[in-house]
């Protein structure tokens, strides 16, 4: 990790995405608060403190704005398509009354009752790739990525079921979903936006014109009182329920994974009593956060967050990561603790852009975990984890690949 500073800015370089939590261990202490820079991007404010992350996640005066999100991805990548546009007009860029209305039209989805409804299918669903995925190492594979057998078409497969996509471009998906968050040129990330645009702007104009008891279908349709989404807000909500539906969730399972690998003593304590799941589950999210800072907010005026004081209209990031690794708030934060109280954590964020489909998450990744504690109770890591690559984004924290073996 690089931690110098160039004219009061931390320098963050490619290793920053592979391991953060020792330069947050050292942000939180010498400078909580700082300007941050990726290479030669533009600089932002980098919030470390659980308390000032947690504060700031639910301040009006860090606010969303579509407009400057997309002027930000304009001036990092040179250039964003109009088409790209689409894809960043949605409620988690959006500060009420729009994120109000936005949210109403979809929080029905994600009812504690229609979540539990969907446990029969997503434990049906964790079986057949399980099991599928246990017979390659059976025929001899000698290991098998655990990202691309499970952990994505797990999530991948419920959200689109859940929205009524068909199955024809779910390959393309993670394709797309990498190329626009975490891309390695300004090239992927047009090529990735407007292909993923092109595709929701016809299953939205299909929503609209055949409907379905889908999901996405009573979304893009107008109200009881006839508000209906315009084309482009349509495109945006059905960009972030797909996106944010499985791309979390797939990081949850392939860190949630990871962490009990490299703690086998858990792993064994998980199988014997696996009524710790929802709680390790939450641990687990806590430890090793799919979501490494949050989304983009913007100071609508002079701020003062733990001691200094930010000028209006600067770009500001909340390391949900650091924030849930504070030792301020959590004992031995750096350690699995399986019994830890549930309820601190900030994975899912805080206020009124609190994720929408944690439930949803948190029951994948229940059932994923159980299923291969289940099914491959010897599984182990089939590389050293020094070797592992992660993705090259400061939003995501999540794995290119995890290679895993059955055990002896």
């Amino acid at each position: 990790m690089q931690t110098s500073s160039r004219d009061g800015v931390v320098q963050l370089d490619a290793s920053f995405a592979a391991d953060p939590y020792a330069f947050y261990e050292l942000l939180r202490t010498e400078r909580p608060v700082t300007q941050a820079q990726v290479l030669a991007e533009p600089p932002f404010w980098l919030v470390t403190r659980y308390e000032d992350v947690r504060t700031g996640l639910a301040d009006p005066r860090l606010v969303k704005d579509t407009a400057r999100v997309v002027a930000a991805l304009r001036e990092l990548y040179g250039t964003v398509p109009d088409t790209g546009v689409d894809l960043h007009d949605h409620m988690l860029n959006s500060d009420p009354p729009k994120h109000t209305r936005l949210r109403k039209l979809v929080t029905k989805a994600f009812t504690a009752r229609a979540i539990a409804g969907l446990r029969p299918r997503i434990e049906a669903l964790a079986v057949e790739l399980v099991e599928a995925f246990a017979a390659r190492l059976a025929a001899g594979e000698p290991s098998v990525d655990l990202i691309d057998a499970v952990a994505f078409p797990l999530p991948m497969t419920v959200i689109c079921e859940i929205l009524g996509i068909p199955d024809d471009h779910r390959g393309e998906f993670r394709e797309w979903t990498h190329g626009v968050l975490s891309p390695t040129s300004p090239q992927q990330y047009t090529a990735a936006s407007a292909a993923m645009r092109d595709y929701l702007v016809g299953l939205v104009a299909d929503k609209r014109a055949r409907p379905g008891g889908d999901i996405l279908s009573a979304v893009v349709a107008p109200d009881e009182n006839g508000d209906r989404l315009s084309d482009v807000e349509a495109t945006g909500m059905a960009s972030l329920l797909l996106v944010a539906g499985h791309e979390t969730t797939v990081n949850l399972i392939g860190n949630g994974v990871l962490t009990l690998l490299r703690n086998p003593g858990q792993w064994e304590r998980l199988r014997a009593a696996p009524a710790l799941l929802p709680d390790a589950v939450d641990e687990l999210l806590r430890l090793d956060s799919p979501v490494n800072v949050a989304t983009i907010r913007f100071t609508a005026e002079p701020l003062t967050i733990g001691g200094t004081t930010i000028p209006a209209g600067e770009t500001v990031l909340l390391a949900i990561g650091s924030a849930n690794r504070d030792p301020e708030v959590f004992e031995r934060p750096d350690e699995l603790d399986l019994e830890r109280p549930r309820g601190a954590g900030l994975a899912f964020g805080h206020g009124i852009h609190y994720c929408l489909g944690a439930a949803l998450a948190r029951l994948e990744g229940e059932i994923a975990f159980r299923t291969l504690l289940d099914r491959l109770p010897t599984l182990a890591l089939a590389v050293d984890p020094d070797d592992l690559s992660w993705q090259q984004s400061l939003l995501i924290r999540g794995l290119e690949r995890l290679p895993v073996r059955v055990g002896r």
